[in-house]
Formats: structure tokens, C-alpha cells, sequence
């Protein structure tokens, strides 16, 4: 039984962990788990006192990063480099979920989600390469979402960068594939989960708003951020080691209708 234990608990045991967004929501859920099962993360966000109390809970370190700036990428990785000499999991979970439609698109505010959505993590993906290839056993895990899979008129900018890191994560672990990098790529889609950017939600359009959201969804509640943790954590895990270039849902049988 204590072996069994064992085996349960650290099943990224030894692992380097960056997670992008690691302040709150998902990304501070995944923070924790990672830490839980044994690895040694990296939070990184814009939001410095959030993300410096979820590296001091967990043990981890605190780093300051904005996934749309480049120069913010290479001064991460290179820390990670100088400090641990490998990275081995990156989870590219940071982003922002805005409502808009094609006939009132304001393309600064495109521009704004295109940057944070899929330009963050595809800068993720360029730097986070670079350590990522010398890992015994690496893995990326970007962050979509069902607006990435399926249409709705009220998420243009959003449906479309989440459709872009769908797409990107299938390139991306066909790259490491065909040049022989130990690294898989795959992609979250979640549904409807309570974090705080559904609390941007509630205030903004009130509660029933999200209840009549609970109800489309065929589980009749809101997915939590621990369950979409649960999700990046295995394809993160060696349980995960002969997939790559796939998605996983997480969104109560939502787009199963």
C-alpha cells in the first residue's frame, strides 16, 4: 500500500513548471496541483501580489511576466535557465475573455486579445522550446477553450485566438515530432468554469445570466478550476506519453450536444 502511495502522489515528482496566469482561476489551481504532485513552479504573472501569494502557499517562485511582450519571455527563460538549467512542463494558461461581436469590432481591442490569447503562448512556445528540447520528457499544455471549437457570435476576437492555439498546438507538437525533441504539445479546451473572469460576467450581466448558462450545460452546473487542473496535469504526466497534438474537453458534455 505505501508504494501505491507513493506512485499516486508525484506524478511530476522532479519536474520544472512554468505556468503563465498562475495568480488566479486555472492557472492558480494548476499552480497548486503541479506543486502537490511534486514539482517545482514557476507563477508567472502581470498581477504581482496575487501571483507571489500563490508561489509562497505552494513553495514555487514568482515571476513577473507579460505573455505578449517578447523581451519578457527571454528574461523568464533565462532565469529558468540560470537558475534550474531545464524547463520540463509549460502550461500557457494566461488570458483575457471579452465579449464582442463582428459589427461593433473595435480593432485596437482585437489587437488586445490577439496579443494576450494566442501571441502569448505562441511566444511561450518559441522560448519555452528552447529548454523545453534538452528535457528528458517535456511538455506544453496551452489553454483553449470550446470558443475555439465552436462558433458564438458574442466572442468574435476571443473564438478565433482560441481556435489559433487550438491549431498552433497540433503544429507545434508535429515540429518537436518530426525534429525528434522529447516534448508533446497538446491543448485544454475548457467550458464554462467558475473563475474570476465569469465574475466579470456576473457583474456585468447579473446572475441570471450565468444561470441560464448552467442550464445549456448537460452536467446543469459550472465546471470548477481544479477540474480543468486535473486535465493539464495528466497531459503534462508521463500518463500522457503517447499523446501529443490533441485537445482534451472540459466542459460538462457541453459540445458532446
Amino acid at each position: 500500500m505505501a508504494d501505491q502511495d507513493v506512485g499516486k502522489a508525484g506524478r511530476v515528482a522532479g519536474k520544472i513548471a512554468l505556468v503563465t496566469g498562475g495568480a488566479s482561476g486555472i492557472g492558480a489551481a494548476t499552480s497548486r496541483l503541479l506543486a502537490a504532485e511534486g514539482a517545482t513552479v514557476y507563477v508567472a504573472d502581470i498581477n504581482a501580489e496575487g501571483g507571489a501569494a500563490v508561489a509562497r502557499e505552494i513553495g514555487g517562485t514568482f515571476v513577473t511576466l507579460d505573455v505578449s511582450r517578447e523581451a519578457d519571455w527571454q528574461r523568464v527563460v533565462t532565469r529558468l535557465d540560470s537558475e534550474q538549467g531545464r524547463l520540463d512542463i509549460l502550461v500557457n494558461n494566461a488570458g483575457i475573455s471579452p465579449h464582442d461581436d463582428y459589427e461593433t469590432l473595435d480593432l485596437e481591442a482585437w489587437d488586445h486579445i490577439m496579443d494576450i490569447v494566442l501571441r502569448g503562448p505562441a511566444l511561450g512556445c518559441k522560448h519555452g522550446l528552447a529548454l523545453l528540447k534538452h528535457s528528458e520528457a517535456g511538455a506544453i499544455v496551452n489553454l483553449s477553450s470550446i470558443a475555439g471549437m465552436i462558433g458564438s457570435s458574442g466572442y468574435a476576437s476571443y473564438g478565433a485566438a482560441k481556435a489559433g492555439v487550438r491549431n498552433m498546438s497540433k503544429s507545434v507538437a508535429l515540429l518537436c515530432a518530426e525534429r525528434g525533441y522529447p516534448v508533446r504539445c497538446n491543448s485544454v479546451h475548457p467550458g464554462s468554469i467558475d473563475t474570476p473572469i465569469l465574475d466579470d460576467d456576473r457583474r456585468k450581466h447579473g446572475a441570471k445570466a450565468i444561470t441560464g448558462r448552467e442550464r445549456l450545460i448537460p452536467l446543469k452546473r459550472l465546471g470548477r478550476p481544479e477540474e480543468v487542473a486535473n486535465a493539464i496535469l495528466f497531459l503534462a504526466s508521463e500518463e500522457a506519453s503517447f499523446i501529443t497534438g490533441t485537445e482534451l474537453i472540459v466542459d460538462g458534455g457541453f459540445t458532446a450536444r
